[in-house]
Order: structure tokens, then C-alpha cells, then sequence
């Protein structure tokens, strides 16, 4: 579980490709010493695993299903990428909850100045927007950030300096790809109200007369 607050950047140093998959090498712009094997590690919003380390480079393997579904299919070496350790229960929640599991692709389709901060619009599909709320949450590219605005294919944000300096959401150009993980809240609400998958027990109370007649709708 991470919190979408980056700790740092980092630069792909190697893609070792076999068939669909690879295994990636990552040098960390910051100290890994309290890392350790098999420790999860979100790159640019996905939940990876480092099989091998050093004080400031990780390896990971990226499967077929990750690939096909995250921006690592179009990724190269030398881009630069965001870094998240996985949350401490101690620590502070200062983002939102993201599990690093990408939802899907998104295009950045407009990016301009607006004072001090970039205004960025993003289209992807109505099937991820769907999730979205304004002023809701949402993970691009493992960045914990708010939806100022909310279309049926598109989203838009206001990113400050500090972000923009400290993140890739600061040097991405219009045409690039982004990760986009919606939160997980509205997905778990729509599965229980929805009883969407026959499997699951039909007895459990929770549906949308429940919701209604205790004042949630």
C-alpha cells in the first residue's frame, strides 16, 4: 500500500527484454539502505517487487499483464520515473490510499500556465472516469493528486511548483502517456451495492434500498 506522496525520482538504467516481459534496473536519486529483497516499490504508480539491490539501484521483473496495462510498454532507458517505498502504518497518510494497481492508460492532451500553477488535462476512457469525482483523488503515474475538473473521457488538474519540481507530472509533454489508478473506495462501494459477481452471497443487506433508507443516497 502506498500514499501517492513521491520520495524521489529515479533514471531506468537497463530493460533486459524476453518476449513480452523484462526485468528493469533503476537507480534511485535517493538512499535505498533501509530497503531490502522482495520490498514492494511503486515505479511511476505501480506496485513492484525489487529482486535484487544495492544502496542505490533496484532490480524488478515486469510481467506480460503489467506491461499490456501500464506505461511500461512504451518505457526506455534513461526516463526518469517516480519513486514510492510502501507505507509505514506508522507514518502519516498524507495522500490517499493507492494500491499500485493501474486502472489503466491516460493521454495528456493540454498543459498551460496558470499563475504559479500547470494546469494539465488528461483523456482516457469513460470506464475509468467513472470512478472520478471532482475534487476526488486519483493516482497519475503513482502521483496522489486532486481532480479540479471531470468530463465523461477526461480529467484536469492543477499541479504547484512543488509537485511539479519534485515529480515527472512536471516534465511530461502533451502526447505522453500517464498511469492512472482511480480510488479503490468508489470500486469496493460498486461491487457490494451492485452484487455484480453471482458468486458473491445475494444475503449480505447492503444494496442501494439500504443505502437509501439510511440516508446515504
Amino acid at each position: 500500500m502506498f500514499t501517492g506522496i513521491i520520495e524521489g525520482l529515479g533514471t531506468i538504467q537497463h530493460l533486459h527484454r524476453s518476449g513480452n516481459s523484462f526485468r528493469m534496473s533503476i537507480v534511485s536519486d535517493f538512499n535505498l539502505n533501509d530497503a531490502k529483497v522482495g520490498d514492494s516499490i511503486a515505479v511511476n504508480g505501480v506496485c513492484l517487487t525489487a529482486i535484487q539491490l544495492t544502496t542505490r539501484q533496484f532490480d524488478v521483473d515486469i510481467a506480460p499483464e503489467t506491461v499490456s496495462k501500464t506505461v511500461f510498454q512504451f518505457i526506455k532507458p534513461n526516463e526518469r520515473v517516480n519513486l514510492e517505498r510502501a507505507l509505514r502504518l506508522s507514518d502519516r497518510i498524507d495522500g490517499h490510499l493507492v494500491s499500485g494497481h493501474v486502472d489503466g492508460l491516460g493521454t495528456i492532451t493540454n498543459r498551460q500556465s496558470q499563475d504559479n500553477a500547470i494546469i494539465i488535462e488528461i483523456t482516457t476512457q469513460p470506464a475509468i472516469c467513472r470512478y472520478m469525482i471532482h475534487k476526488g483523488s486519483v493516482a497519475v503515474d503513482g502521483i496522489s493528486l486532486t481532480i479540479n475538473r471531470l468530463e465523461e473521457n477526461r480529467f484536469y488538474l492543477s499541479i504547484i511548483p512543488h509537485t511539479a519540481k519534485l515529480c515527472t507530472i512536471g516534465i511530461k509533454k502533451v502526447g505522453q502517456k500517464v498511469n492512472i489508478e482511480t480510488d479503490m473506495i468508489g470500486k469496493y462501494v460498486e461491487r457490494f451495492v451492485m452484487n455484480k459477481d453471482s458468486n458473491v452471497s445475494q444475503s449480505s443487506g447492503l444494496d442501494s434500498a439500504f443505502l437509501a433508507r439510511h440516508g446515504f443516497l
